[in-house]
C-alpha cells in the first residue's frame, strides 16, 4: 500500500505503508541476515540491507501522517527494530537514527520545510538517511557534561559551521546531518549562549569526511568523524535547544526519554539472532562420541532456556515500558534510563551465554556468534550510560 499527500514541495509522496505481520518481518530479516557477514568483514555501508528495508517502507515507517507518512508509534518502531536487529545490526542502527529522525521531525516540525521536502522526496525513491551528529573528539559523549566546541556563527544571511565531530554513524550514507553547535553571535550571551543542532545538507561544500571508524562491532555502520569548515546554512536551520527553568543547559541525551528505546530495542534482536543460532547449531552439531545431537543433552537444553529467559526479560522490559506510555502511564518515565540498562544487560547475557556454551564454534569466522557478541556488546555505549543512569536513580531514591 501507499499512500500520498499535497503540498506545495511535494506534488506528490508516495511512501510504501509497511507490513508489520510477522512473516513479512521475518522475510526481511531473512534478506538482510544473508548479507550481513559480508558487510562486517569489509566495513562497507550495508547497501543491499539499507535497500530491503526501503522496499519494505521500515526506515520511513515513522513519518507523519501530516507528511502523508505512515505515522507509526512507539511499539511498532520497536518491532520493526528488533526485526532489523535480528537481521543486521548496523542496518537496525542507521535505521533507528532515521526513524527518530522521522518521530522527531512529526511531534516537533522543527526542520527547514524545504529541507524536510527533500528528505521525504528522496525517501521515496530509494534509501535516504539522517542522523545526529554529535560526539567530539575532546568532549567525548554529549551526555557526560559540557558543550560542543563546533559552532554555529551568525552572520547576515545565515550561519557558518565549523566544527569536528565524531562517532558520526552513517558517514557518507547521510543524506542530512543534524549537528550539535553552540550559537556564536554578535548579540548573545558569551557566558550563557544558545546550545541546539542545525540541519545541515550532507552534500553543501566544506564538509570532509576522516575515516575512523575501525571498531569490534557494528563495523558496518561508517561511524567515522566528519570536519565542518565554513558551511553555510539559512537562519531557519538552527534549532535551539532549550534551558531549564533555572536556565541551566541540560543535555537531552543525560537521561533516557521514552522515543529513545529504539537502540535498545534492536539490541534484543541481536540476542534472537544469537537463539536462532544457537538453536541451529544445537540441532545440527552431532559429536561422534555422543552419536546423537547435542540438542538432545540437559546441558545443552538448560542454556538454551537460559538465553530464552534473558530474551523474555528484554522482551517484557521494552515492550512494556512502550506499552505503558502509549496508554498514558507516566509511572515509570523516571524509571526510564534503568529500564535501559537492564535491556541492555539482558541482550549481552543472551548472546554471551550461547558463546560460553559452544566454544571454539562460537569464537570462529565461520559461525554467527562472534559477530552478534562484537555488536551487542555496543549496546553499552549508547547514552546514557550504566554508570551515570545508576548514580542518577540512586540520588533519585535517596533524595540526594
Amino acid at each position: 500500500m501507499t499512500t500520498a499527500v499535497h503540498t506545495p514541495e511535494l506534488v506528490r509522496l508516495e511512501l510504501v505503508r509497511p507490513d508489520l505481520s510477522p512473516e513479512a518481518l521475518a522475510a526481511v530479516t531473512d534478506e538482510i541476515a544473508a548479507v550481513a557477514p559480508a558487510y562486517d568483514r569489509t566495513g562497507e555501508i550495508p547497501v543491499r540491507g539499507l535497500e530491503a528495508a526501503h522496499r519494505a517502507g521500515l526506515l520511513t515507517a515513522t513519518v507523519g501522517t501530516q507528511y502523508g507518512g505512515p505515522g507509526l508509534g512507539l511499539v511498532d518502531t520497536a518491532r520493526i527494530l528488533v526485526a532489523l536487529g535480528e537481521g543486521d545490526a548496523s542496518v537496525a542502527l542507521l535505521a533507528a537514527n532515521n526513524l527518530g529522525t522521522h518521530q522527531a521531525q512529526a511531534a516537533a516540525g522543527y526542520w527547514p520545510e524545504a529541507y524536510y521536502a527533500d528528505f521525504l522526496r528522496r525517501s521515496a525513491e530509494g534509501p535516504t538517511l539522517a542522523n545526529a551528529v554529535r560526539a567530539e573528539p575532546e568532549l567525548g559523549a554529549p551526555a557526560r557534561g559540557g558543550l560542543p566546541k563546533t559552532t554555529a556563527t551568525r552572520t547576515a544571511d545565515g550561519w557558518v559551521l565549523n566544527g569536528h565531530k565524531a562517532y558520526a554513524t552513517g558517514g557518507t550514507a547521510l543524506a542530512y546531518h543534524v549537528v550539535w553547535a553552540v550559537a556564536d553571535e554578535p548579540a548573545g550571551d558569551p557566558a550563557r549562549p544558545r546550545v541546539g543542532h542545525v540541519i545541515v545538507p550532507a552534500d553543501l561544500p566544506g564538509i570532509t569526511w576522516v575515516d575512523t571508524w575501525d571498531h569490534l562491532g557494528l563495523r558496518a555502520s561508517n561511524t567515522h568523524d566528519v570536519v565542518y569548515e565554513d558551511v553555510r546554512l539559512p537562519f531557519e536551520a538552527f534549532v535551539e535547544i532549550p534551558r531549564g527553568p533555572d536556565g541551566v543547559y541540560r543535555d537531552p541525551a543525560a537521561s533516557a526519554g521514552i522515543g529513545s528505546f529504539g537502540h535498545p530495542a534492536h539490541y534484543v534482536g541481536v540476542a534472537r539472532a544469537a537463539r536462532s543460532a544457537f538453536t541451529r547449531f544445537a540441532l545440527e552439531r552431532v559429536p561422534t562420541a555422543l552419536g546423537r545431537p547435542i540438542a538432545t543433552t540437559e546441558r545443552i537444553q538448560t542454556v538454551a532456556g537460559e538465553i530464552d529467559a534473558q530474551i523474555a526479560q528484554a522482551e517484557t522490559l521494552l515492550f512494556g515500558a512502550l506499552l505503558r506510555a502509549e496508554a498514558g502511564d507516566t509511572g515509570h518515565l523516571p524509571q526510564l534510563s534503568l529500564l535501559k540498562i537492564q535491556i541492555a544487560r539482558s541482550a549481552i547475557a543472551a548472546v554471551n551465554t550461547a558463546v560460553a556454551a559452544l566454544g571454539n564454534p562460537a569464537l570462529t569466522r565461520y559461525q554467527p556468534f562472534e559477530r552478534l557478541l562484537r555488536d551487542v556488546l555496543c549496546v553499552r555505549v549508547h547514552p546514557p550510560q550504566e554508570d551515570t543512569a545508576l548514580l542518577a536513580a540512586g540520588r533519585r531514591l535517596l533524595g540526594q
